[in-house]
């Protein structure tokens, strides 16, 4: 039985492949996709039978009543509504990655809540791939509010911050 030749590209391929897959376990990702110089991967993790704690952002409701406790339980739902959410627009994430209000843990955050920000100014960083992109403001705006926390995992699209113009 002849044995298979390996090109260049499959041997480069496999170090990225343990790269991306260790990133995504380290950081609690689902879903990953990458296009580079002639190669689009995108790897989905399966749910394990015991899904794992998923963080939930600040302006989210608690966890739900336990559906056990009966018709008492049910009356209370209501009171355990989510905080609301401050008036205002909001600004979004561009990627998934990590969110970081500082650029080191002994670092102040770049923004306050409360704090006049100019055009230009860094509001905060997104780490994907052990690369930290700054997310700037494209306008001058308040901060009302810090909608996620130092260090947790955020999606393409999310919420990070509301603003008001």
């Amino acid at each position: 039985m002849a044995k298979k030749k390996t090109t260049q590209a499959e041997g480069d391929a496999l170090p990225k492949l343990k790269a991306v897959y260790e990133f995504m376990t380290q950081h609690n990702l689902d879903t990953i996709e990458l296009n580079e110089e002639g190669m689009h991967l995108k790897m989905v993790r399966r749910k394990a039978a015991q899904p794992m704690p998923v963080p939930v952002p600040v302006y989210a409701a608690g966890a739900p009543a336990p559906a056990a406790a009966g018709p008492a339980a049910a009356s209370h739902a209501p009171a355990a509504a989510a905080a609301p959410v401050p008036a205002g627009e909001s600004i979004k994430s561009s990627m998934m990655g990590i969110f970081y209000r500082a650029a080191s843990p002994s670092s102040p955050p770049f923004v306050k809540e409360g704090e006049s920000v100019k055009p230009g100014q860094i509001l905060c960083m997104i780490e994907a791939m052990k690369v930290f992109n700054e997310i700037k403001a494209e306008f001058p705006c308040t901060v009302v509010k810090v909608l996620l926390e130092n260090g947790k995992p955020v999606k393409s699209g999310q919420d990070l911050f509301i603003i008001k113009r």
